[in-house]
């Protein structure tokens, strides 16, 4: 029997999935998978403001956590690396996908509520 899950729980894991899920650059690196597998490069040219450094050590997190693959093509003339989405990240780039969708049509009112609170501060 599985465990259910209950993320108020200290000791539910699903809070460690949130914690990776909610990160800024997986928010966005997922959906951009969304389409294709990619290359190390295209995403860091996708993603403005991502290090190579953070790049990778978000890819490793993702693999790790079984939300990407890495798929290594060593063996071909012209050698490279690409990452895809596997069958669970894709069940959840719909949800980031709209809340990338929000967070562009609602970015000026919330500039706005930050600039009013900061001006009464």
């Amino acid at each position: 029997m599985a465990f259910p899950g209950d993320v108020y729980s200290s000791k539910c894991s699903a809070r460690d999935a949130l914690a990776l899920i909610s990160g800024k650059w997986v928010m966005l690196i997922l959906p951009a998978l969304a389409a294709r597998p990619m290359r190390n490069g295209e995403l860091l040219r996708r993603i403005e403001g991502i290090s190579q450094k953070v790049l990778t050590q978000t890819l490793r997190q993702l693999e790790r956590s079984g939300l990407i693959e890495r798929l290594d093509f060593s063996e071909r003339k012209a050698a490279h690396v690409e990452y895809r989405l596997t069958a669970v990240a894709h069940s959840l780039v719909d949800t980031l996908v709209a809340l990338d969708k929000w967070a562009e049509h609602h970015f000026p009112e919330l500039d706005a509520a930050r600039e009013r609170y900061d001006a009464e501060k």
